[in-house]
This record gives C-alpha cells, structure tokens and sequence, in this order.
C-alpha cells in the first residue's frame, strides 16, 4: 500500500500493451501525492492516442517510447522528471553528459532530467523523434482521440458481433487498443492469417510483452491486438472485422 512506511514509489503504466484499459492515473496521483510517495508512469502506450497532461496526473516521473501511437523511429523515446522530484532520484549510471567530473572523488551533477542522458544517442533518431511529436501536436491530440477513440469502440463493436471471437478489453475507459481472441485458434495463426489478407494486426502473449500475471489470472495465453489510428477510415474497421469473420470461419 502507498501508506506504508516503506513505501517509496507507485509505478503503474497508463495503458497495458495487451488491452485497451486506461488506468485511472489522475486518482493514483492525488493517492501519491497524499502518502508523499513517488509516482512514475509509463505512458508509452498512451502517448500519441490521447492528451497526456503531467501537471493534471501529478506523477513525478513519465516514460514514453516514440515508436508506437506517436509513429515515430524506433529506439527513441523520452523521460520527463519534475523539478521538484529532481533531488530525491540519483541517476544509474552517468558519464560526461550527466555530470562533470570534478576530480578524482569528486562530480558535479546537472541540476537538470538531463542528468540521465548519456553523450552518445542516435541524433537522426531524434530528430525524428522531433518531428513525430511536432506531427502529433498540429493534428492535435484532442482530435486525434475524438477519430481513435470511436473507430476502437466501432471494431469492438463489429468482433464481438462475430461467433467464436472474444473481445478481451476490460475496464471503465477504454482506449484506441482493441484485443480478441478466437476460439479454438492460436492468436499467432490468427494474426499471420489476417496479415496474409493484408490486415496488419499483432499478438500480445503471456511469456513476452504482455502482463504474465493479469493473464494467467483472466485464463489468457495470448491475444490479438489492433491499434487503429486517426489515419485509419470506418470503412478500414469494417474490412477489418469481415476479414476476422473469414478467418474464423476458415
């Protein structure tokens, strides 16, 4: 519990990568904030898909990666520290970018997040990490999540009209990540069926890249996982979800 007198820190992601539940993260800030614990949150599936306000969460610390619904290069990714947590963290590991090296004992650390950095990066990443987030703020993010959010609920709509076939998001607000599973059917043969049709769609499985305990507990091994994006058009969900009725029915 965050009252504990152990406690240190509260962790949580604000999207899972195997489901389309969005986590009540504003409220775990103001549980945070009371307990005087540290709040980090991985924001790597939200990011891009949704308006992400640090100052509204209250977290301390946010993560994100630049590859997925901000569609920018892999390998790139970014880290934001309030100021004020600053004094409270020690970075990992350090070299001549997070800190000057004052004498053989002695180092003097950046006052800034820029203390986690390290001298060497992909530059051309960057810059097109830059241009992705740039990308995503003239669409504007509002807007992006007023088109992602319905097309999400319009193909959880069409798959759970479809005999056999599960949908496997749960939770109050849901978001542009759309699970399933077909009966009878690994989640694997299923993606690489539909990718065959040319929908291009991926699996999320227990042993890699998916929660392992969330899923052994719900009886999930694997799922099939959609992302539509603002990009996409109604008439690409309902392609979608006749070509998962074919392979159902296959």
């Amino acid at each position: 519990e965050a009252s504990h007198p152990r406690a240190r820190l509260i962790s949580i992601n604000h999207v899972p990568t195997c489901g389309g539940l969005v986590q009540p993260v504003q409220e775990v800030g103001r549980i945070a904030k009371e307990c005087g614990v540290l709040y980090l949150l991985d924001a790597c599936q939200s990011v891009g898909q949704m308006p992400v306000n640090v100052d509204d969460i209250g977290c301390d610390m946010l993560t994100t990666t630049g590859r997925k619904f901000l569609r920018g290069p892999r390998g790139t990714g970014l880290l934001y520290v309030r100021s004020s947590s600053l004094p409270k963290l020690e970075p990992m590991s350090l070299d001549q970018e997070g800190a000057t090296l004052l004498s053989e004992t002695e180092i003097d650390l950046r006052p800034d997040a820029r203390c986690f950095e390290h001298f060497e990066y992909n530059f051309a990443g960057k810059v097109g990490l830059t241009v992705a987030i740039e990308y995503a703020l003239g669409v504007g993010l509002g807007a992006i999540q007023a088109r992602n959010f319905p097309l999400a609920d319009r193909l959880r709509r069409e798959l759970a009209s479809i005999d056999k076939v599960e949908v496997t998001d749960v939770g109050n607000e849901l978001c542009s990540i759309v699970t399933f599973q077909v009966a009878g059917k690994d989640a694997r043969s299923v993606t690489m069926a539909l990718g065959a049709r040319g929908v291009d769609l991926c699996t999320s499985r227990a042993e890699g890249g998916a929660p392992r305990v969330w899923f052994d507990r719900r009886g999930l091994s694997a799922v099939v996982r959609a992302s539509p994006h603002y990009f996409n058009t109604e008439e690409d969900i309902d392609r979608c979800a006749a070509i998962v009725r074919e392979v159902v029915a296959s």
